[in-house]
């Protein structure tokens, strides 16, 4: 029996708000779901598990009814999926009675039910968020039945405000697949249980490679492997500066960096090393620049501690240096805070001269 497990799709999400691109993510998103949902009508996958957050946040009935629509373009695979704490299944929600196609399988509450798959002698456990958090372990004494065929439990949760879980109390209850959900990073935890991760990243934290789970289960067991399917990845971008280093050239080498690493990626910038003290790198400008989502400067002010001591021993300067060097800290802690001490001083002398 072959499988995909999809987590956390966040239809209707539009990530980076306000940015250029944001728009083209909230349809890229919404593309990359229904691209596989299509693929694995064609290749023969004969379940598809999608393991809550199908949504951003609750569903119009429209947006169902389009979403029901794509999985049943999906047959012959059968579908079974749950809400999760984004889309939850509120009071008044378009969830509550929707008619779904015949090869979809929701599961409408918070209690727990059994999806059975005779075709694909497959039995799937799961339920659905009622609430937008759930503190009860739901998940922590389920078992499978004692019922011939295979046994999957699809899950969304496993902090303290979404059903919190015992990983390797779950590893061993007896599933031949845990199909997890909420945590949006993929993690591949054991031959028979995973994160799938969110298909399309959704903010700028959810860093590195984003997709599904492919999946096989036969009498020799269970085998998955993390399959990527983002259009796009946020990345972490470091610059170290150094002294000889302008604004302007800063910023250059950011673009080139871009091209490098790929253009069609979104970048968390951080800048870090030593600049000259007279210079300031403008992050809002660079945060401007295409494909740049956020930028933090840590780079600190170039100073000659020990020349600068000697040159100034009787004065405020020298004073401040050897008072820093006397307090007990890590040298790291010791730099920063002689870098942004003089620079502070330098500063204000140079104001107060002009």
């Amino acid at each position: 029996m072959r499988f995909i497990h999809m987590a956390d799709i966040h239809l209707g999400a539009v990530p980076d708000r306000g940015r250029p691109w944001a728009q083209k993510r909230s349809e890229e998103i919404e593309a990359t779901f229904y691209r596989l949902l299509g693929e694995a009508g064609k290749q023969g996958v004969d379940l598809i598990l999608i393991a809550g957050d199908i949504f951003h946040r609750p569903p119009l009935k429209r947006e169902l009814k389009e979403l029901n629509y794509r999985l049943a373009c999906a047959a012959p695979a059968q579908v079974v999926m749950m809400a999760g704490n984004h889309d939850f299944i509120g009071e008044g929600s378009n969830y509550r009675g929707f008619t779904w196609a015949e090869n979809v399988h929701f599961f409408d509450s918070e209690a727990l039910d059994v999806c059975h798959l005779e075709a694909l002698n497959t039995w799937v456990y799961g339920l659905s968020y009622e609430h937008r958090e759930i503190e009860a372990p739901l998940y922590d004494r389920i078992s499978p039945m004692d019922q011939p065929g295979y046994h999957i439990l699809l899950a969304h949760g496993g902090d303290e405000k979404h059903v919190p879980m015992q990983k390797k109390q779950l590893m061993a209850a007896g599933f031949d697949y845990v199909a997890l959900g909420h945590i949006h990073k993929p993690e591949i935890i054991s031959g028979g249980m995973a994160y799938a991760g969110a298909l399309e990243p959704i903010d700028r934290l959810d860093t590195g490679e984003h997709g599904y789970i492919y999946g096989e289960i036969d009498t020799n067991g269970t085998r998955i492997q993390f399959c990527p399917a983002a259009c796009r990845a946020y990345k972490d971008l470091v610059l170290e500066s150094d002294t000889d280093m302008t604004a302007g050239e800063m910023e250059h080498w950011l673009g080139q960096q871009i091209q490098i690493e790929g253009p069609e990626n979104l970048y968390n910038v951080l800048l870090k090393g030593y600049r000259d003290a007279d210079i300031v790198y403008d992050t809002e400008r660079m945060k401007g620049m295409d494909n740049v989502v956020s930028v933090k400067d840590e780079t600190l002010p170039w100073f000659d501690f020990e020349r600068l001591y000697n040159d100034n021993a009787d004065n405020l300067i020298g004073m401040f240096i050897k008072k820093v060097y006397q307090m007990p800290m890590p040298e790291e802690r010791r730099e920063k805070i002689l870098s942004y001490g003089l620079q502070a001083m330098y500063h204000g002398r140079s104001g107060n001269q002009g």
